[in-house]
């Protein structure tokens, strides 16, 4: 069996004195599998994800992310990881607005030191792909909700990382938009993309995510294979 690209062993996380945001969560995930997390404001979604993400760090327990454990790596090397191996979409949108929509896109890839022209070339490559190419020049305050979200899907894409995670990616849309993210997630999926949902939305969930799991207190109480489509 190939190694999993999520490996979460005996993860804790504390925040303080009150109840662990996570307690003993042990979860493997495998390259291709979309996962849906869902659970109650409060359960540990965003904490599993950002321990996934390498955002925060477990008070106990191990985190290996594509072959890397990263729990246990230093604060440039962590930021390398995050830049090379992971794709982050996010519930509004966190486009700089000062910025164009193709300097949105191109910053990753600049910041991991691709040379411009490269950088250009693959911006434009993905706006195509993800239909939103007539909004290179515009700034991300021009663009409706739905469109946004494509733009940052585009920015997650750019250093082509083999996990992409979304913090409620449909969370800020209305229902149009909403079901324009989904269908680009399951596009995306299909295509082999790795995905980790964090999300309330059950449709999104049931459209795309080939696994569910439901976090209770910081444990996982389900975890739900989808049947096959």
């Amino acid at each position: 069996m190939s190694a999993p690209i999520i490996q979460l062993h005996q993860v804790h996380k504390s925040y303080g004195q009150g109840r662990p945001a996570l307690s003993e969560l042990t979860l493997r995930v495998e390259a291709g599998e979309a996962l849906a997390v869902l659970g109650r404001s409060g359960s540990g979604k965003s904490t599993l994800l950002n321990l996934v993400a390498g955002l925060d760090r477990p008070s106990g327990g191990s985190v290996v992310i594509d072959g890397q454990r990263i729990d246990r790596l230093g604060e440039a090397a962590l930021a390398r990881h995050r830049r090379e191996r992971i794709g982050m979409v996010f519930q509004f949108f966190n486009l700089l607005d000062d910025l164009t929509v193709r300097d949105n896109v191109m910053l990753p890839a600049q910041l991991a030191g691709m040379p411009s022209p490269r950088a250009g070339a693959r911006a434009a490559e993905l706006l195509e792909q993800l239909g939103v190419a007539q909004f290179a020049t515009s700034f991300p305050s021009r663009l409706s909700g739905g469109q946004r979200q494509r733009v940052a899907v585009a920015r997650a894409l750019m250093n082509e990382p083999p996990l992409l995670l979304a913090d409620e990616p449909t969370g800020a849309l209305d229902s149009a938009s909403a079901a324009d993210v989904r269908d680009l997630l399951t596009e995306l999926h299909a295509a082999g993309r790795t995905l980790v949902l964090v999300t309330h939305d059950t449709a999104l969930a049931a459209s795309c995510a080939t696994r569910t799991i439901e976090l209770l207190d910081g444990r996982i109480a389900r975890d739900v294979q989808a049947v096959a489509r």
